[in-house]
């Protein structure tokens, strides 16, 4: 590291002034490429949105929801980047290196994997593009520019991953596609770990006739297929609300959470802290609520994780079977289904949002993975 840079100080007057201007720039000086790079690059960003479609941003507020959230989105970023990187500087150099925890040293061992941090990136990027579609987006996701001229019409500078059978833009669909697929799989993932957690907790911690039933149950769920069950249950409703699919994803996913859960659980009942929380007299509730669970959420983290790409497999499954939203709200799934039938005419219809799905799940499980050995004392470097 360069000396300029191995005596730089954040905690002094020029650290304070570079956050109050470009925040993450003194991160990113300092070395911390990782935290400074994204969060420079967030600023950046947010502002150069606020600033080149302040039209968009100030209708925003009174427009449908999904403006609203985007323009809530661009405040929101512009102010918390700002307040984490002046709040980061103006700690003291002994706090931040002081004693370290369990979580300290998993953060430590999991910024030195490069591949994950970057894909973290990904992530970020992901999430904030899908948020701030409609401020950005070139064309709305209904809209067909001219079915005479614009259909078919392949990537170009007008275009930038070309046109539609509709004459609609493929890049703003894939956009507006992100916000679909992304809510849907943190959703469901939201659902499937919340009940995987609890009925994980409750059977390895009760045991007994209670595990016996809830592992049972977990068993017979399990042996279903999944995409099959899926299928069933969407074809049953015959609905292709969005809430429904939310729901089924997560209720199906459960099972392989709990089933973690439950194991860590049974090796963590016979600790000294849970016998001393038992010897004071504390309720079965209080314990696995308080003492329980929080121990056991490095794998609950990893697992949602990992299941977020999984679900998004899934509903882009769904979707390309028909079972997902109904046209013309676009997921990856449907756009890359709809262009399935212009493989040689239209190749970049199915070929961008297909890739879009790849990168997304690569991303996705690379974190996953990252915080696995990180989270792992028995992986770290």
């Amino acid at each position: 590291m360069p000396l300029w840079i191995r005596g730089f100080d954040m905690t002094d007057r020029s650290g304070r002034a570079l956050s109050a201007v470009l925040p993450g720039l003194p991160q990113l000086v300092a070395g911390r490429w990782g935290s400074g790079g994204l969060g420079l690059t967030v600023w950046i960003s947010l502002l150069g949105v606020l600033l080149t479609q302040w039209a968009r941003f100030a209708a925003g507020w009174g427009g449908p929801l999904d403006h609203r959230v985007a323009s809530l989105t661009v405040v929101a970023g512009l102010l918390g980047v700002w307040g984490w990187s002046m709040f980061d500087v103006s700690r003291p150099a002994d706090v931040k290196h002081g004693g370290r925890g369990q979580w300290s040293l998993a953060s430590h061992a999991f910024k030195k994997n490069r591949i994950a941090v970057i894909s973290v990136w990904v992530v970020v990027w992901v999430y904030l593009i899908a948020l701030v579609t409609p401020l950005i987006a070139p064309y709305d996701l209904d809209t067909q520019i001219s079915l005479l001229t614009a259909r078919l019409v392949g990537p170009s500078s007008e275009f930038l991953l070309g046109t539609d059978d509709l004459s609609r833009d493929v890049l703003s669909r894939i956009m507006y596609g992100a916000r679909i697929s992304l809510s849907i799989g943190f959703v469901a993932v939201g659902i499937s770990v919340t009940i995987g957690t609890l009925l994980g907790a409750v059977s390895g911690y009760l045991g007994g006739w209670v595990d016996t039933v809830v592992m049972r149950f977990v068993d017979m769920v399990i042996s279903f297929p999944r995409l099959v069950l899926l299928i069933a249950i969407v074809a049953l409703f015959d609905t292709h609300s969005i809430f429904m699919i939310m729901a089924v994803l997560g209720l199906t996913q459960w099972p392989g959470t709990a089933r973690i859960v439950r194991g860590e659980v049974l090796s963590l009942r016979e600790r000294e802290f849970i016998q001393a929380a038992q010897a004071l007299g504390f309720s079965r509730r209080r314990i696995i609520l308080r003492h329980v669970i929080p121990n056991v959420l490095a794998p609950v983290i990893v697992t949602a994780t990992l299941g977020l790409g999984n679900v998004i497999v899934l509903e882009a499954g769904l979707s390309f079977l028909g079972l997902g939203l109904e046209p013309p709200t676009p997921s990856w799934g449907s756009m890359v289904s709809g262009g399935r039938g212009y493989m040689l005419d239209g190749w970049w219809i199915s070929t961008f949002s297909g890739l879009a799905i790849v990168l997304t799940v690569v991303a996705f499980n690379l974190v996953g993975d990252g915080l696995r050995d990180a989270l792992d004392p028995r992986l770290r470097t």
